[in-house]
């Protein structure tokens, strides 16, 4: 007996990779376009599936934007979340330095830092988008940071300071180097810009002003 032919839509054949191909096809399309410029039928379109599957997963535009965000930057931090948290044996610069660099090698140097260009263009025409990504985001990569800070002190791994005003100075320079990296801003020319040795020294340097003096001889 022949087997009919699978006639199918693409999207009824794969059921299980449909949301994946949806919030891929969505982070492609909000990083190339922006969040206005980006329609729902245009993201079904890229990823496959009708506009009408679509929105079996996600009530609107709004709700896919904060799905693209949760499962790509909101995914890393609460990854770093458990490992600072189970970090235990590890020193804080040590630690401080693999979170650094996590960020820059998961979001900071990908794709998914086109996310926040996207925020920093147009979060005051969206309020409630700004105030979700600086909820998820922005709010919580700070809180790590400063977990961090507080626990070298706590641990005397690092020397008193007031983590509220060193944390900006460490994630102020790591937020320009996206900037310059992905050209978010066309008058800006760093053609040849090394990042890796850029974080190391910014690493180097946050480091050798964090950790404790040496007693000063008589």
């Amino acid at each position: 007996m022949q087997v009919p032919p699978d006639t199918k839509p693409r999207w009824e054949r794969r059921k299980d990779a449909r949301p994946q191909e949806l919030l891929a096809a969505a982070l492609d399309l909000f990083v190339e376009r922006g969040y206005a410029s980006t329609r729902l039928e245009d993201v079904a379109r890229r990823a496959g599936v009708s506009k009408g599957t679509l929105y079996l997963y996600f009530e609107n535009k709004q709700e896919l934007f904060k799905a693209v965000v949760r499962e790509t930057i909101g995914e890393c931090i609460g990854q770093a979340e458990l490992d600072v948290a189970a970090a235990e044996d590890v020193h804080s610069a040590e630690l401080l330095r693999l979170m650094l660099w996590r960020w820059w090698e998961q979001v900071g140097s990908t794709r998914i830092a086109g996310l926040t260009k996207l925020m920093m263009v147009e979060a005051g025409n969206f309020p409630e988008l700004s105030t979700f990504y600086n909820e998820e985001v922005a709010a919580r990569g700070d809180a790590l940071v400063m977990r961090i800070l507080e626990r070298g002190i706590a641990r005397g791994e690092f020397r008193p300071h007031d983590p509220k005003v060193m944390m900006p100075i460490l994630t102020a320079p790591v937020l320009m180097l996206v900037m310059w990296v992905h050209k978010f801003f066309p008058c800006e020319n760093h053609e040849g810009l090394d990042a890796h040795a850029y974080l190391n020294s910014l690493i180097d340097v946050a480091l050798n002003g964090l950790l404790p003096r040496p007693p000063e001889r008589e």
